[in-house]
């Protein structure tokens, strides 16, 4: 076992930032991150046992003990729910014997739950032994377990394979692409390298201004303006990186997953052109655990463009040096944040770095780095290929462009639809044939869920800005059990614990969900929730933590009367002094207090 895991580690060159790689290798050889295992690589790598340990320990598919032979994550997020997960569940517990969180005593079977999985168009959806399995109900259970007690590889289970690439010899998975609606931008048109040689021939300063002429803001969900961040980041000196965002977290995202399957050589060109804007020779595309099954895909993407001559060393003979790895992560919803990434991608736990300096000042290695999401890329090639003054008359004058919505839940038709920004959502529920809603939850957890009245709002950043998940809730869900305390489960399990207050509030706040759904919530109740909301807001270190209440705050203000109807009728009576309480939480995190107005 020792010879294996030092051979493991001398294949990252014992680079201790290649920690998360290294422990990948050691779990899906063996099956677990043993203390065997964390003795050695501490050793091999001159890192003491608490750094691996604290690494290990961050990530959720690192375990210490084996999993199964066969080791079964089931999506728990919101639409995997809501359409029937739970059946598929209670059978694989009844067919195994075992509760989830157990393996059997033969080690054939062992049981788990994960978050979101990026495949929401298509649920309820699992990962077994990292092949993704689609469209699962109680009937395909019982024929996966006695594919299991057979011996019967998974990758020979999934039967017909999907569309497009999901075909692919390397890929091989039981996904749809689920393109509904086409635009064109990310999903027109696409020429390979047309938009590169281009880019080759210009001055990089002419490439950072046709992206800023586009006025492209970032797809990550932020929004900042994209050419601003590349000429911040070529105003620095030394060496520079480029990073594409891939950890698509989010639940009811799927957009990206699309992307990475049918425009990678796109991705990589984007993150080409980006390199020579800046100025840049290195770039990491970091894969999220769950897509590891396009990984092998990926690789060989990169192979292709190597052999033509578009990647690598005197790219197309302009004597322009870039190349691009690919950065697998292991499981933690905090490192789409951009900092918690750029840790992730050092081998750390995936915790966000205070700010500033910001990343385009000390990112990766703390060398300048520009880092977009997978779409920003995208739009870049095509923002080159045919010029900026074009791009920026799409969609509305504050939100250039078109924007890729992954759009599931209670419709018809699920999937990716490419709309110009300005559509309302009234316009978009007739698009995706949408009946009898009771709200839309808009930019997954950490966005917004809003009723009918909402409906004439525009998908925009001046508006509703969205990175990309909206989940149709039809009148037939229960939103306060179904959506709302799913996702407070959500954050309580997915925060990094960094900051004192995301930790211990949304643990709080999760279990005050649950009591107002179990209908023993008073008034006062629901008043702490409003307050512990706002001190979450202002204290938190990332957005993601900030965020964290709001499908508690949003649903207060958009559908009180749910919470009318599950709350006992006490008056509130309380001395809680929330600048106070506001006040002291900053001081624990370290930061100054932000207290906000209120009543």
């Amino acid at each position: 076992m020792e010879d294996k895991i030092i051979s493991i580690i001398g294949s990252y060159d014992k680079d201790p930032e290649r920690l998360m790689d290294i422990l990948l290798s050691i779990q899906h050889e063996f099956g677990c991150v043993s203390e065997i295992a964390v003795s050695v690589i501490a050793r091999e790598l001159g890192l003491s046992e608490v750094d691996v340990v604290q690494t290990r320990s961050f990530y959720h598919f690192f375990t210490v003990e084996p999993v199964g032979k066969y080791a079964v994550y089931f999506n728990n997020s919101v639409v995997s729910m809501m359409m029937g997960m739970q059946d598929v569940m209670n059978e694989f517990e009844q067919l195994t014997g075992i509760r989830i969180g157990e393996k059997t005593n033969d080690g054939l079977v062992s049981l788990h739950t994960t978050a979101c999985i990026g495949m929401s168009d298509q649920e309820p959806a699992a990962l077994i032994n990292n092949v993704v399995f689609t469209r699962l109900n109680p009937d395909k259970a019982k024929k996966i377990f006695e594919d299991m007690k057979a011996g019967i590889p998974v990758e020979d289970m999934i039967g017909d394979t999907g569309d497009g690439n999901n075909a692919h010899p390397l890929v091989r998975a039981m996904v749809s692409n689920n393109i509904q609606k086409a635009g064109p931008v990310t999903l027109g048109d696409y020429y390979e390298g047309i938009s590169l040689k281009k880019a080759l021939q210009m001055n990089p300063k002419n490439i950072i201004d046709e992206v800023k002429a586009s006025n492209l803001r970032g797809r990550g969900g932020a929004g900042f303006p994209t050419g601003l961040k590349m000429l911040f980041c070529s105003l620095n000196e030394g060496d520079k990186y480029v990073i594409c965002n891939a950890d698509e977290g989010e639940p009811g995202t799927f957009k990206d997953r699309v992307l990475l399957t049918e425009r990678l050589p796109m991705i990589f060109e984007g993150m080409t052109i980006s390199a020579k804007g800046i100025g840049a020779k290195e770039g990491i595309l970091y894969l999220r655990y769950e897509y590891k099954y396009l990984r092998a895909y990926a690789e060989s993407v990169l192979e292709e463009l190597r052999s033509k001559n578009m990647l690598g060393k005197n790219i197309l003979g302009t004597g322009f040096d870039f190349d691009i790895r690919i950065q697998s992560g292991a499981g933690a919803y905090v490192c789409g944040e951009e900092s918690a990434l750029i840790e992730s991608s050092e081998g750390k736990r995936g915790e966000p770095r205070n700010r500033p300096p910001f990343p385009v000042q000390s990112g990766y290695k703390h060398k300048p780095t520009v880092i977009n999401n997978v779409e920003t890329f995208c739009s870049i090639v095509k923002i080159i290929e045919v010029g900026g003054l074009w791009y920026s008359k799409l969609g509305t004058a504050d939100s250039a462009g078109t924007k890729l919505l992954s759009i599931s839940g209670d419709i018809p038709k699920p999937g990716v639809y490419e709309i110009e920004w300005g559509m309302t959502v009234n316009e978009m529920l007739e698009m995706v044939e949408a009946t009898d809603v009771q709200a839309v939850q808009m930019s997954g957890p950490s966005g917004l869920c809003i009723n009918p009245t909402q409906f004439d709002r525009k998908i925009a950043m001046e508006d509703l800005a969205c990175g990309g998940s909206v989940i149709v809730i039809g009148k037939q869900r229960d939103i306060l059990k179904d959506v709302v305390l799913n996702f407070m489960e959500f954050f309580e399990d997915e925060s990094c614990g960094s900051c004192v207050t995301c930790r211990s509030f949304n643990m709080i706040l999760a279990k005050q969900m649950k009591k107002v759904v179990e209908g023993h919530a008073t008034r006062n109740d629901l008043k702490n929730m409003k307050e512990w909301s706002k001190i979450i807001a202002s204290t938190s270190r990332c957005g993601l933590g900030q965020t964290s209440s709001n499908p508690i705050t949003s649903t207060l203000a958009n559908f009180p009367e749910l919470y009318e109807a599950r709350t006992v009728d006490v008056a509130y009576q309380s001395d809680f002094d929330m600048d106070k309480a506001i006040q002291e939480a900053c001081e624990v995190v370290g930061r100054p207090a932000r207290v906000p107005h209120h009543n």
